[in-house]
C-alpha cells in the first residue's frame, strides 16, 4: 500500500494534533432534507437508528425543524426548512439532501475555533454558548470543501438528551437497531486538482496526518479513474479520505457525483459494524439496496486474502467484500445511493485488525458502481 510522507511528517503532526485540536470523537452528522420527518422514519425503519429528540415549532423554532437519532456512537441529525428561501433551502434546491455538518467533539470550542482560524480557516460560526436546564454546550465552527462545516461541539457540562434547544423525542415506533457502532471515515468528493489543495487544509489548520494515498493505478477500471488520499486526527479516530477525479475513458463516479451534487461535498459515510453478516442481512431484509459484484469475485478471493473467520458462504450470498492488509483483514459492503440524486451512500466496514480501505476491492466495487451509472445513463 502506498503512502506519502514527503510533505507530512506523521510524528510532528501527531504531536501538533494532540497540542493544539485534540477530538474526542465525531459528535454528530448533520444533513439538509427536504422532509425531515420522512427521513427519520427512513433511517429508523432501514438502519435501525432511535430517537433521541427534536427541534421544531413546538421548542420555539420558527424557522426550521430537527429530528435527533442515534444508534450506539453514531448521531444523525435531519433538519428541513419551514419557510420558503434561506440557506436551507438554498442548499437543498442546489446539493439535494446531503451533508451540511460534521461536527467534532472537544473539550474546548473556544480554542478549537481559536486554532483553526488562526491557522487560515475561514470561521462559520464563533464561539457560542447554549444553555437551558441541563446544563450549557459551547459551539463553533470553520468551513471546509464546498459547502460542507465542520462544529466544534464542546458539552462536558450538558447532561440533556442532545443540546439546549432541543426536547427529548419518545416515539411509539422504534424497530430495532442493526448492529452499527460508530463512524469509521467520511469520504469527500472535490473538485479536478483540489485533493491536495484540501489535503494540506486538514494538515495545516487541523494537525492531521497522511495515512495513505491511493492514485490512478490504484483505483481504475477501464473507463474511469479516480485518485484519493486518506487524512486522520491524531489518535485516529477521525478519518477523511478526499477524492478527486482523474482522467478516464468514461466520467468516473467522482464526476458524477460533482454533476449531480453541484461541487463538492461527502460522498460516502462508513459506518462499522462487529457482526457485517448479521447487519447487512438485517438491512437487506429492511430494503437497503447495496451493490454487488459478479460471483467470480469469490472464486479466488481467499486465495489473495488468506484464511479468514468467517465462512465463505454467508459473505458470497451477501456480497460482501474482503481485503487483507499488515495489520489483519477487512470485511465491507457500499449500499446504492440513499437519495434520488446518484450522490451519499453508506459503507459498512467490519475490522478484524486492517487499519486500510480495502484497496484489493477497488476494481471489483468501481466497476459495480460503473454498471449503476450505465443504468443511470451518467457514465
Amino acid at each position: 500500500m502506498a503512502t506519502d510522507n514527503v510533505t507530512y511528517s506523521g510524528e510532528k503532526i501527531f504531536k501538533e494534533a494532540q497540542d493544539f485540536l485534540p477530538i474526542n470523537g465525531t459528535d454528530y452528522v448533520e444533513l439538509y432534507v427536504g422532509n425531515a420527518k420522512q427521513s427519520a422514519h427512513f433511517y429508523k425503519t432501514a438502519f435501525g437508528f432511535q430517537s433521541v429528540a427534536y427541534a421544531g415549532l413546538e421548542t420555539g423554532l420558527k424557522d426550521r425543524v430537527s429530528y435527533v437519532l442515534q444508534q450506539d456512537k453514531i448521531r444523525l441529525v435531519l433538519t428541513s426548512p419551514l419557510k420558503q428561501d434561506g440557506p436551507i433551502n438554498e442548499h437543498i434546491n442546489k446539493h439535494g439532501d446531503g451533508v451540511k455538518v460534521i461536527a467534532l467533539w472537544v473539550d474546548d470550542a473556544t480554542k478549537a475555533w481559536q486554532e483553526t482560524t488562526s491557522r487560515g480557516a475561514e470561521s462559520f460560526m464563533e464561539p457560542i454558548k447554549e444553555e437551558d436546564e441541563y446544563g450549557y454546550v459551547v459551539k463553533s465552527g470553520i468551513h471546509t470543501y464546498g459547502e460542507t462545516v465542520h462544529i466544534f461541539v464542546e458539552r462536558k457540562n450538558y447532561h440533556g438528551a442532545f443540546m439546549p434547544g432541543f426536547k427529548e423525542w419518545k416515539s411509539d415506533y422504534n424497530p430495532t437497531e442493526v448492529g452499527l457502532k460508530y463512524i469509521d471515515h467520511m469520504v469527500g468528493n472535490v473538485g479536478w486538482g483540489e485533493m491536495n489543495k484540501w489535503c494540506e487544509f486538514y494538515a495545516k489548520v487541523m494537525g492531521f496526518t497522511q495515512l495513505v494515498s491511493f492514485d490512478d493505478k490504484d483505483i481504475s477500471t477501464e473507463y474511469t479513474a479516480l485518485m484519493s488520499k486518506v487524512m486522520s486526527n491524531g489518535t485516529g479516530r477521525i478519518k477523511f479520505p478526499i477524492n478527486e477525479p482523474a482522467e478516464g475513458r468514461k466520467k468516473s463516479q467522482i464526476e458524477e457525483y460533482i454533476d449531480f451534487y453541484n461541487g463538492a461535498g461527502v460522498q460516502h459515510i462508513a459506518v462499522a459494524t462487529n457482526n457485517i453478516i448479521e447487519t447487512v442481512a438485517q438491512l437487506r431484509a429492511r430494503g437497503v439496496e447495496f451493490l454487488r459484484v459478479p460471483e467470480v469475485y469469490y472464486d479466488d478471493v481467499l486465495d489473495r486474502v488468506g484464511e479468514i473467520d468467517e465462512d465463505l458462504e454467508p459473505l458470497k450470498n451477501l456480497n460482501i467484500l474482503i481485503d487483507r492488509d499488515d495489520e489483519g483483514y477487512l470485511l465491507q459492503i457500499f449500499t446504492k445511493p440513499v437519495l434520488d440524486r446518484p450522490t451519499m451512500f453508506f459503507e459498512i466496514i467490519q475490522r478484524k485488525g486492517a487499519q486500510s480501505f480495502g484497496k484489493g476491492n477497488f476494481k471489483a466495487l468501481f466497476e459495480a458502481i460503473e454498471r449503476e451509472q450505465e443504468l443511470r445513463q451518467t457514465l
